[in-house]
């Protein structure tokens, strides 16, 4: 599976991707909005991990203009606990699938990927 991961901590994005490393992946990554759409574009991920809090255009800027470009885009947003539920509902009205709360567990990870790959019909 294509998954691009945004985020602009280096660390957060390597954090994702060694969870992912043991499976059959092709990750990209992205630091902010700019990187975050032409990575997109280019690559047609069938996932995106997308931190809500970076700098430029936020997370919700970012989920916003890639479902302009493809709607049916899985965008799961990564988030801090605490004073987030605003983010969390424009997240949500704006095509968010999902959410995770850093620091999250590799498990946490893993859930949000099956069922992106398995769909419950």
């Amino acid at each position: 599976m294509k998954i691009l991961i945004v985020d602009d901590s280096a660390f957060m994005r390597t954090m994702i991707k060694n969870v992912l490393k043991d499976g059959n992946h092709e990750i990209f990554e992205a630091g902010n909005f700019d990187e975050a759409v032409k990575a997109f574009k280019e690559n047609k991920p069938a996932l995106i991990f997308l931190d809500v809090i970076m700098p430029g255009k936020n997370g919700v800027e970012t989920l916003k203009e890639i479902k302009n470009i493809d709607k049916e885009a899985h965008v799961v947003m990564c988030t801090s606990i605490g004073g987030q539920q605003k983010i969390i509902d424009e997240s949500v009205s704006a095509g968010a699938d999902d959410f995770i709360i850093k620091p999250f567990k590799a498990e946490d990870i893993q859930k949000v990927v099956n069922n992106i790959a398995n769909p419950a019909k």
